[in-house]
């Protein structure tokens, strides 16, 4: 269901960083959000570092953008992207001020998933009860 994009300059995170980062928010959101971790989806783009820059001027940024469907408590929307935040410094090796987290939202309507409109959120249990869950990339042998 929710999905993160996480781009940065090439070398940044390392194949083991990408991984941890992944795992944090992942569980960061799934703690937040109350959804199984099995829906939380996170890529990674990294760019030449010629190719990346803050203020008209070359940087080695850490920017996540997330999303998930609008419905959620938005206090609640903010420690996600304030534990976020502090994840990806601390898993890049960052100063905390190198990072920009944006936590987008949008009608659970606006969104398909395996073929089927996404739940609003706490409609989960039944959404899922209703179709199959969601097969993980590296299992083709369970139906989607």
């Amino acid at each position: 269901m929710p999905l993160y994009s996480c781009t940065v300059a090439q070398g940044t995170l390392s194949a083991q960083g990408k991984a941890t980062l992944a795992a944090e928010i992942t569980r960061i959101h799934s703690d937040i959000n109350h959804v199984p971790p099995e829906y939380v989806n996170v890529v990674f783009v990294e760019l030449p570092p010629e190719d990346v820059f803050v203020g008209a001027q070359p940087g080695r940024p850490v920017l996540i953008s997330g999303w998930s469907r609008r419905g959620h408590p938005q206090q609640d929307t903010t420690r996600l992207a304030l534990q976020v935040s502090a994840a990806a410094a601390r898993i890049a090796g960052v100063e905390e001020s190198r990072v920009l987290v944006v936590i987008e939202d949008s009608p659970a309507r606006s969104a398909v998933e395996g073929g089927r409109v996404l739940p609003e959120p706490g409609g989960e249990a039944e959404w899922q009860a209703a179709g199959t869950t969601p097969r993980r990339p590296d299992d083709s042998s369970r139906p989607s």
